[in-house]
């Protein structure tokens, strides 16, 4: 792999690296950290400062232990950029573990999405069919428009967003990924 020199923007990033044969693999981490102050700061700014990307960032307490939060990452590289992002994560001093779920076996991944459509009458009938097949709820609605509540994997709420754009004017909130290995194992704090 060559470096191509650093740019006055990011020197030293992984955004000035050249592309390589190696695979660039979607990963999800979690991430046990201290519940504390400037914490989320530091795991982002150590994406920020190699010039790794974040898809995903999702945080929140541990309900046991409210000393302990867990941040889920998903972020996308090489094999090699990824053991790095493991290993840099994992020297960071309010960070407890680092687990990529990616590579730890099964784990489930889910989204939630608010998605506003503002139809005439014929995209509203549509857009309630549409919203029908995909599962997803009336949040909210007016004489112009619906919010709709979908939740599953991202692929899924990629789609029903995209059908909606389709039928007129869309505004989205997302919640981003929240995954949790599978099976009887509990992921230690």
């Amino acid at each position: 792999m060559a470096i191509t020199g650093p740019s006055p923007k990011q020197p030293g990033s992984a955004y000035n690296i050249q592309p390589s044969n190696e695979a660039v693999r979607r990963h999800t981490f979690a991430v046990i950290v201290d519940n504390e102050p400037g914490v989320l700061a530091r795991v982002i700014g150590l994406f920020s400062g190699r010039g790794y990307n974040i898809e995903s960032l999702t945080v929140s307490t541990v309900t046991e232990d409210e000393s302990v939060s867990r941040i889920n990452i998903v972020t996308t590289g090489t094999a090699m950029i990824i053991e790095q992002i493991k290993a840099q994560l994992d020297r960071l001093v309010p960070v407890h573990n680092v687990h990529d779920l990616t590579v730890e076996g099964p784990h489930v991944e889910k989204e939630l999405a608010l998605v506003k459509v503002k139809a005439t009458e014929h995209q509203r009938r549509e857009s309630l069919r549409i919203a029908d097949i995909y599962n997803a709820r009336v949040a909210d609605t007016t004489l112009e428009s619906f919010v709709f509540l979908i939740d599953g994997e991202s692929d899924k709420v990629d789609s029903f967003v995209e059908l909606m754009r389709a039928l007129g004017e869309v505004e989205i909130a997302r919640s981003g990924v929240v995954a949790i290995s599978r099976g009887s194992d509990i992921t230690p704090v």
